[in-house]
């Protein structure tokens, strides 16, 4: 194809998809630190007027990284579903925006057509939407999952609760779990960033998740999040493993900079499937991701950062994972410099996400050096909220003291879920009122009812 028009007598010409990907995307810093962002207004306008005229087709016949070079674009064409993508095969970019947002385009249509999807399309559509398109038609999407609960219902928001420690001191750790528990978060997963990676460790970390899951019945899963390889060597040494986690990337060599394959993750899946340890399902794997990981590795091929984060998609719907979340703030004001940046980019990741039948949840996060505050992050968590985000980040005080940065607390879960009438994973409010901590109606009950509360004695054991 030609990629070229004329605005205003003025002729705009690009080399390739490639190029009108990146002109097309809003502002970003990272695309301007790469080099490939539009020098102008009427640049990028030019650029959404040849991508919304292009067919969807093209993104079939032209790879945006050559897929004699990279295993991710060759997991995108091979795993392609035709027969999926055939109802919209005929549509342009833009035709295919305007059906999105139209009645015909329901919940069930969606996840039929999710596998006929590749990240290069719905990176594309996303550029020519605005922000409310973002929210409604993801809000059209359901994804579920399950290991011990339910994730993804209409109407639903579970949180992961994040009791970091910069020492990793278990009474923290417990103390901070406790205060998640009782305010009702941690239904999507109980998950630690450790600070040390010796397997000694991270094995007395995840026993003591495992005792208190098992001690108090509590429908959740447990993880420690550190690389695959060291997750794989517990496995195989008999510690108890609920979820492998891994951080992600959009291309082959950025995801060699994090130390891993296909195949690696391939290996770990089904290790972690062998255990079994699920009650309701067996989604077993928890992916992070994030714009600019692919720049940052000095990988991203020319290829603008969404469009980066979209492919890594595709890597994590390989394995059907119970939750993905994009860390959407946390690699710096490099990639996405305010808080108009972070909010565009959040509702951006957790659309194409959910329109390739991915179960995303979001970090909505920044770094003290950006040009972000708490305003912007309660912004992109309505918007979020409205969207029907699978899950958010529950962290003490909304500052994790390990990691240093800014993100969501279990006072702004309990926010969101009273604002927009949202609920808990069924199975965890179920525990929650039988363990006296919520009332039928999902309220926050006064302590002296709370059978976890009383049994302060099982810090001490868990410590």
């Amino acid at each position: 194809m030609r990629y070229r028009t004329i605005l205003d007598s003025q002729v705009f010409d690009f080399k390739d998809l490639r190029q009108v990907m990146a002109v097309a995307s809003p502002a970003r810093s990272g695309d301007e630190l790469a080099g490939i962002a539009a020098s102008s207004a009427q640049q990028r306008m030019a650029a959404r007027h040849v991508l919304a005229q292009t067919p969807l087709s093209q993104f079939l016949q032209e790879a945006m990284i050559p897929y004699e070079e990279d295993n991710i674009t060759r997991l995108i064409i091979d795993g392609h579903d035709a027969a999926a993508f055939a109802p919209v095969a005929h549509l342009s970019v833009g035709d295919f925006r305007n059906w999105l947002l139209s009645a015909q385009a329901d919940a069930d249509t969606l996840a039929a057509l999710a596998p006929g999807l590749t990240p290069e399309m719905v990176a594309a559509v996303s550029k020519l939407m605005r922000n409310q398109d973002l929210v409604a038609v993801a809000r059209k999407c359901r994804v579920l999952t399950r290991f011990r609960d339910t994730i993804g219902l209409p109407g639903h928001l579970a949180v992961r609760l994040q009791p970091n420690h910069p020492t990793d001191d278990p009474r923290g750790i417990a103390a901070s779990m406790l205060d998640g528990l009782l305010m009702g978060a941690g239904d999507a997963v109980i998950g630690i960033n450790p600070v040390s990676d010796s397997l000694q460790h991270l094995g007395d970390l995840l026993r003591m998740l495992d005792e208190l899951i098992q001690r108090f019945e509590v429908p959740t899963q447990s993880c420690v999040l550190t690389h695959v390889t060291h997750t794989l060597k517990l496995i195989e040494s008999g510690v108890p493993v609920d979820l492998v986690f891994q951080s992600i990337a959009g291309t082959e060599q950025a995801n060699r900079s994090f130390g891993i394959t296909p195949e690696l993750l391939d290996e770990a899946h089904a290790a972690a499937q062998s255990l079994a340890r699920g009650t309701l399902g067996r989604n077993v794997m928890y992916f992070e991701t994030g714009q600019g990981s692919a720049l940052s590795a000095d990988a991203n091929f020319g290829v603008d950062q969404q469009t980066c984060e979209a492919r890594a998609y595709a890597l994590a719907r390989r394995y059907q994972p119970l939750l993905v979340n994009t860390v959407v703030g946390f690699i710096g004001p490099e990639y996405l410099y305010d808080g108009k940046q972070i909010v565009r980019a959040g509702l951006e990741d957790h659309f194409c996400g959910k329109l390739m039948g991915l179960p995303l949840g979001c970090d909505i996060c920044y770094t003290n050096h950006a040009e972000a505050d708490q305003d912007d992050m309660d912004t992109l968590l309505v918007l979020l909220g409205t969207a029907g985000i699978s899950f958010i980040m529950g962290v003490p005080g909304a500052d994790d003291v390990m990691l240093n940065y800014q993100s969501t607390s279990f006072h702004d879960a309990l926010f969101l879920r009273e604002t927009l009438g949202l609920k808990r994973a069924p199975e965890f409010e179920a525990w929650l009122q039988r363990m006296g901590i919520t009332g039928e109606g999902g309220r926050l009950l006064p302590p002296g009812a709370n059978r976890l509360l009383a049994d302060m004695r099982s810090l001490k054991a868990l410590s």
